[in-house]
């Protein structure tokens, strides 16, 4: 299990910087979100959760972090990228740059969040 966290960490990551990359380019560009960018914000969110999941799972199971502030990081990455599902404007956008920015700030606090994993 743990091994599976760890993998789902870095494709997190991965994910992380894809989305972004492709998100701002299509914003740039002054565009709405292309359907790739839109499956990409998805995936990062999906993979977060289930990262989440994963943890709790370890967690449950008596396993720890050397680092308390693994936990801090990794909650504060799900909340960063679901964020936007509440508070992301209605305009297509400036939703878009709100998904991006959040994702940015997610994939960073997981980024840290792995750092953090001893």
């Amino acid at each position: 299990m743990l091994g599976a966290h760890a993998t789902v960490a870095l494709l997190v990551l991965a994910a992380s910087v894809l989305a972004v990359a492709v998100g701002a380019l299509a914003y740039a560009r002054g565009r709405t979100a292309a359907t790739a960018a839109r499956h990409l914000l998805a995936l990062v969110q999906t993979l977060l959760v289930a990262q989440v999941g994963l943890g709790l799972l370890l967690l449950s199971d008596e396993r720890r972090a050397t680092d308390e502030l693994h936990y801090a990081y990794g909650t504060l990455a799900l909340l960063a990228v679901l964020a936007p599902w509440l508070y992301a404007p209605a305009e297509p956008r400036a939703r878009l740059a709100w998904f991006v920015v959040a994702t940015l700030l997610a994939g960073l606090l997981a980024g840290r969040a792995y750092m953090t994993s001893g």
